[in-house]
């Protein structure tokens, strides 16, 4: 008999000058992930939440080189500002799911955050995701970290 094989899977760590309350905001509120989700500089499109154990996320972005992509998933567990567990798929292949699980631990300067994205169908797609998360969560990062103030207009 065979031994039984794991699929493909992937882990990002990031320390994070920010609390982990903050951390977990820019995870959950549509109004932060559109700062800051996709691998490049390119736009956030859209984004939609309902966080909640069996509620589903949907965020789309352009990449720098102008292709477009929508994520999607539902809420597995949803432990503020801990741990968020959320299936996830693009929505143009909606039979390749995986799991993503993002954790935050409180540090003595902010947060470490964890990214560990699980059952991948292909053997390439953890290194093309690697890159991805690396990029984005380098976007949160500066997010959390220097707020950009509120404006203000004169009345």
């Amino acid at each position: 008999m065979k031994p039984a094989t794991r699929p493909p899977s992937l882990s990002y760590v990031r320390r994070i000058r920010a609390t982990p309350a903050k951390v977990w905001n820019a995870f959950v509120d549509p109004a932060e992930i559109m700062h800051w989700w996709g691998p490049d500089e390119g736009p956030t499109l859209a984004a939609e939440t309902d966080v909640r154990v069996g509620g589903r996320f949907k965020v789309a972005f352009r990449t720098k080189q102008g292709e477009r992509f929508e994520n999607v998933g539902e809420y597995l567990v949803v432990e503020p500002p801990k741990r968020l567990v959320m299936s996830w798929w693009f929505s143009a292949t909606p039979h390749l799911r995986s799991v993503l699980t993002v954790s935050i631990d409180a540090t003595d300067d902010g947060a470490e955050l964890t990214i560990q994205h699980d059952g991948f169908t292909d053997d390439g797609l953890p290194i093309s995701h690697a890159d991805g998360w690396a990029g984005a969560i380098a976007k949160l990062a500066a997010c959390v970290e220097n707020p950009k103030p509120a404006s203000t207009e004169a009345t």
